[in-house]
């Protein structure tokens, strides 16, 4: 494969190279330990090319890879690639792996069925292993047989293709699905932490050094038997201190038997005893709306909610009186252990990138949305970190605060 030039440039997994010729895209190169690394890779495999600015073609390759790498929609599939030289199995290999769309997967069985080669699996991983276009040629989609990770021939091995594998929003195991079946067990996330700070440090210098400053990353999941129970206490704990919100929600436990409201007996339970255990007017009918939902069976099961979209979630309980998408989006966040949510309205997360990003003013909800796309698909992790930053300014009494929020 003939190449006339070639440039690098910076995604979220680090700094890219393309190189390009007359007849499209000559091969694609993914990070290496360092820029200068990565540029003598690319001399390496392209002598003829020198580096340049890429022309508008080549540069709307790039903006699409950029834009697939930070978790946004990006169809690579009708680029141009050059295959002049590639032999005709890994051809078909190379054709087969392009038909796979984001946020799925197949195995090299699969591949191997589908380039006319069933039973080649072992070549099938051959040919993806000399793969000249990662990325548009997306072999990190390939797996092992079992769902298995299998191996990854770039900088940064398997944890690359982790990588990759969690920005597109792809289920491997309990390590990069993001979803905590229940409410319950130690209190441990359902995806690699390790693997989501990596990202935000690769992805965002400012937040490399929140980091820093902060330390390791500890949010846990808080249990809770049920949708109804989690969102019976979020009612209760709304616009109170932790004190407070804990006292009314152990006299409201206290009505039911062995301590566990449940919809059936909440209905049941007079105003008289319910508002003598501290409730207001308006949390006492958010609890009967959500009572009432509950028994409709319009709250969603723990096994069914285990499978919804954040989005999904966040419209069917915010049908709840008394549940808005904040108190929507802290149940994916400490409840479900969702990796990507990053609740704009928050106002110690807004205060956190002010204090953070050194601004004057709090970003907008939607400035802050812009922004935090860069930290796809771990945005609950960037969130967490916003949050400390607060509390470390207020400790410091860098700027005034207003009284926390409950769940964070």
């Amino acid at each position: 494969m003939m190449a006339s030039g070639f440039a690098l440039f910076d995604t979220a997994i680090g700094r890219c190279g393309v190189a390009w010729g007359e007849r499209g895209v000559a091969g694609v190169q993914l990070p290496e330990a360092g820029e200068r690394e990565t540029r003598a890779r690319m001399l390496q495999r392209f002598p003829a090319a020198g580096e340049a600015a890429p022309p508008p073609e080549v540069q709307r390759v790039i903006d699409r890879i950029v834009a697939l790498l930070r978790g946004e929609p990006s169809d690579l599939s009708a680029i141009a690639l050059d295959m002049e030289e590639v032999p005709a199995f890994h051809r078909r290999v190379y054709e087969a792996a392009r038909a796979v769309p984001p946020g799925m997967t197949l195995s090299y069985g699969d591949i191997a069925a589908r380039a006319g080669a069933p039973g080649a699996a072992r070549a099938v991983g051959q040919a993806l292993g000399r793969n000249p276009f990662p990325i548009i040629v997306p072999c990190h989609r390939v797996l092992a047989a079992g769902g298995k990770i299998g191996g990854f021939s770039a900088e940064g091995g398997v944890a690359t293709k982790r990588r990759m594998l969690a920005i597109e929003g792809v289920q491997e195991g309990a390590q990069l699905s993001g979803v905590v079946p229940l409410f319950g067990g130690d209190g441990a996330l359902g995806f690699d932490t390790e693997l989501a700070v990596a990202h935000l440090r690769a992805s965002d210098p400012t937040m490399a050094r929140v980091i820093d400053e902060v330390g390791p990353f500890g949010m846990r999941i808080r249990p809770a038997p049920s949708v109804f129970a989690a969102l019976l206490r979020s009612i209760v704990n709304q616009q109170l201190n932790g004190k407070a919100a804990a006292a009314i929600y152990a006299r409201v436990c206290a009505l039911f038997p062995r301590g566990r409201p449940t919809a059936g007996r909440l209905l049941r339970t007079s105003e008289e005893r319910l508002r003598g255990a501290g409730l207001s007017r308006s949390k006492l009918l958010s609890l009967r709306d959500l009572a009432q939902k509950a028994e409709d069976g319009a709250i969603p099961t723990l096994d069914e909610i285990a499978n919804m979209a954040d989005e999904t979630i966040i419209e069917r309980l915010s049908e709840v009186r008394g549940i808005g998408r904040w108190s929507a989006e802290m149940l994916l966040m400490f409840r479900l252990g969702r990796p990507d949510v990053l609740p704009v309205d928050d106002f110690g997360v807004r205060k956190g990138f002010a204090i953070a990003f050194d601004k004057s003013e709090l970003p907008s909800p939607k400035e802050l949305a812009a922004y935090g796309a860069r930290w796809k698909p771990y945005r609950t992790v960037a969130s967490w970190y916003l949050w400390r930053v607060v509390e470390r300014a207020a400790a410091r009494k860098v700027m005034p605060l207003a009284a926390a929020e409950e769940e964070p």
